[in-house]
């Protein structure tokens, strides 16, 4: 499951398919599992893209701020020992994010991500930003999270979109975007890389 190709490179110049429901997770849970950030500010974009076609499946947005949380907008990733509201995860450590693409990286699906170092207020504008979106309908992923993007500072050639290479193409063209790529060969069925990393996560 862990084994990946990761490829670093200059930037990178279908139809959605996500689902989720809301969740709020009590304040105590969430404030114990608050991750600071690591590094300078920073936004990595990750689409999911379908091996055969190069279609994109599924958007998520990792935000490095004051603290570290994962926005997977009506996305399927969840672990125990990680509270998440209303699409935001809590708990988001560098290896929690190696897990999430992890999880999504199998035989039919690659994840490509596109990470950009930001300005701190720029950072802290998308966390309350994903804090403050709400649950997001399926097959709204993308189209919330270019919704997101598009009203943070210097990243206005953002389109809005429902459809994940677009969103991909828009972001790797803003300066200074490094683009890296996980593939692995895991069955298609996720719930085996779903129990695995809850499992994983129960016993740190």
């Amino acid at each position: 499951m862990y084994r990946r190709t990761f490829i670093l490179s200059a930037p990178l110049a279908g139809l959605a398919a996500c689902s989720a429901e809301p969740v709020w997770a009590p304040d105590q849970k969430v404030a114990l599992a608050t991750v600071p950030q690591v590094g300078p500010a920073s936004l990595t974009l990750y689409t999911m893209k379908n091996n055969g076609s190069g279609n994109g499946a599924h958007t998520g947005l990792m935000i490095n701020a004051s603290q570290r949380v994962l926005w997977d907008p009506a996305g399927t990733f969840k672990a125990d020992a990680l509270p998440e509201r209303n699409d935001v995860i809590y708990g988001v450590t560098p290896y929690v994010e190696e897990l999430y693409a992890s999880f999504h990286a199998r035989t039919t699906y690659h994840v490509i991500g596109q990470k950009i170092v930001v300005p701190q207020a720029t950072a802290e504008m998308a966390l309350q930003a994903v804090k403050t979106y709400g649950a997001v309908p399926k097959a709204n992923c993308t189209r919330a999270t270019s919704a997101i993007l598009q009203g943070l500072p210097g990243f206005g050639s953002i389109g809005r979109t429902y459809f994940p290479n677009n969103l991909f193409d828009d972001f790797a063209e803003l300066p200074g975007v490094q683009t890296f790529e996980i593939r692995e060969n895991d069955a298609d069925d996720k719930s085996g890389a779903g129990a695995a990393i809850n499992e994983l996560l129960s016993e740190t």
